[in-house]
């Protein structure tokens, strides 16, 4: 009877085993998620790129000769791909608007291989207008729509015209950026180096920057931070200009541990006359400034409008001057401010010592406490 149950039982077992699902199998791994790296190199590097790029978790750019009118489309990248520069990458020459190199996406990486460089190739469009006439330029460097991504040692040579575009950008830092423009200082004209807009949380960090108009110039955005800097050759570390855009708020901005030397202006705020908006919460801090030919300090609120009849539609409030220093060429003059009718106000100016040019007799407006002398 013992030899009988347990006979039953172990049958019992076997149907249950029989009876029961098969196991599902381990999926096999998804060989386009493994880490893949991409490199793209001569005169089909460029649309090969573009074709390919979601197909790479690294991105290696290496000496493309990128042809005449085409971007250098890498915008929509996957989130956490890298992009290293190797070599020289170069831009046939078109008279169109750009941009010669785009990207966009989540948590991505730009560096550069030791000696690489973008090589706008400017003297091919330069011709003293800038954007303002001419030649159709290019823009070069468009980084547009990007979120906690960085950007370390990139190295721009001689841009047609404006340099990187950050627009609706989000926690972006800018890390030992060179823009060397040198070349174009008969003939380069509007080759900003920096144009924020609709941003929030970009940091600029150690750039260096040559160049023929704005440093850095912050139209609209919050949080934005640059630090350890060098501008020569332009126009200074600017605020604006501010109005008639669809973002015109301005709010939270510190320059410090910076110099500005041989440029027309140091640091200049300007907002559109008649314009409305909002600027809050500007500081300079630790700013050294040499060799400056039009304007050491400069606010104005007439720009694009009946110079020297400033408007009150934007408001500048809670401006910090904090260590300014440096020297302006006899032919400037020291600091010049033209504020609309009572559309300046809570600013604090400590430790600011400009000298060497003349002293305006034309400011508008002062805040309480400010003086152009």
């Amino acid at each position: 009877m013992v030899q009988l149950s347990l006979a039953a039982l172990g049958l019992s077992a076997l149907a249950t085993v029989l009876a029961a699902p098969a196991p599902v199998p381990t999926a096999a791994p998804d060989l386009a998620k493994r880490a893949t790296t991409c490199t793209f190199s001569g005169s089909n590097g460029a649309s090969s790129a573009s074709k390919s790029k979601t197909s790479c978790s690294t991105i290696v750019i290496s000496a493309i000769a990128v042809p005449s009118g085409v971007t250098l489309d890498l915008t929509g990248l996957n989130d956490g791909t890298s992009v290293i520069f190797e070599g020289e990458t170069t831009f046939g020459y078109e008279e169109w608007s750009g941009p010669l190199f785009a990207i966009s996406g989540t948590d991505i990486t730009v560096t550069s291989a030791s000696g690489a460089y973008l090589n706008g190739n400017g003297a091919d469009w330069w011709d003293g207008e800038g954007s303002n006439g001419g030649k159709t330029k290019p823009k070069f460097f468009q980084a547009h729509d990007l979120i906690s991504s960085s950007f370390t040692d990139v190295y721009i040579l001689n841009p047609p015209v404006q340099v990187f575009s950050i627009d609706s950008c989000t926690d972006v830092t800018f890390t030992g950026i060179t823009i060397d423009g040198t070349a174009g200082d008969s003939l380069g004209a509007n080759t900003d180096g920096f144009d924020i807009g609709d941003s929030t949380g970009v940091t600029i960090s150690g750039a260096n920057v040559y160049n023929q108009d704005d440093c850095v110039a912050i139209n609209s955005g919050t949080g934005i931070t640059f630090t350890g800097g060098v501008c020569s050759g332009g126009h200074g570390l600017s605020v604006g200009s501010v109005g008639g855009r669809t973002d015109n708020t301005v709010k939270t901005i510190l320059f410090e541990n910076s110099e500005v030397k041989a440029s027309q202006n140091g640091i200049r705020i300007k907002t559109i006359s008649g314009d409305t908006g909002t600027v809050s919460g500007v500081t300079y801090q630790d700013i050294t400034l040499s060799g400056i030919t039009d304007y050491g300090i400069v606010v104005r609120q007439d720009y694009d409008g009946t110079s020297g009849d400033p408007t009150d539609g934007v408001t500048i409030s809670n401006f910090i001057l904090d260590g300014v220093s440096g020297t302006v060429e006899s032919t400037g003059t020291d600091i010049y401010i033209l504020c609309g009718d009572g559309s300046c106000t809570d600013w604090t100016w400590t430790g600011v010592s400009v000298s060497g040019g003349a002293t305006s007799t034309g400011c508008k407006n002062l805040p309480s406490g400010i003086s152009c002398s």
